[in-house]
Parts: C-alpha cells; structure tokens; sequence
C-alpha cells in the first residue's frame, strides 16, 4: 500500500493536482517479460510480479482485453 501512496503523491506533486482527489488506476499489459517494457511510464508505474489469489486472469482474443476468471482447481 505505501507504494500505490507514493504513485499517488509523486503524481500529485507532478501534476500539481490534490492528493484528496486521486484515484488509482490498474491497467494490464500484454508484456511477457519486463524486458519488453519500451521505457518508463507516462504515469504511474510498470509493476511486475503481482500475484492473484481466488482468481485467475484470461488473456483476450487477438485486439481485445483480457478478463479476470475464477480459480483454476488446484
């Protein structure tokens, strides 16, 4: 959590904008890999590594999102 606080702040400082009025966002990425990643974020940050539990995500058809699914029995 201190880390999505720090996005948030640096954020706010940056676009001069009130920390009271941000509002995170999560947005996934097709890279496979983090040597895929072109460069740094415009906003906010790459996160590598983050773990689901109780669901799983489903990559989507060619041009279209992925989706969040339930948990594969283990």
């Amino acid at each position: 959590m201190s880390f999505l606080t720090a996005i948030m702040q640096k954020t706010s400082r940056d676009k001069i904008l009130p920390l009271d009025n941000m509002a995170l966002q999560t947005n996934v990425t097709f890279f496979k890999s983090a040597e895929e990643v072109p460069g740094p974020a415009e906003n906010g940050a790459y996160i590598h590594g983050l773990v689901l539990e109780g669901a799983a995500w489903e990559l989507g058809a060619p041009g279209q999102d992925g989706y969040l699914i339930e948990q594969k029995p283990k």
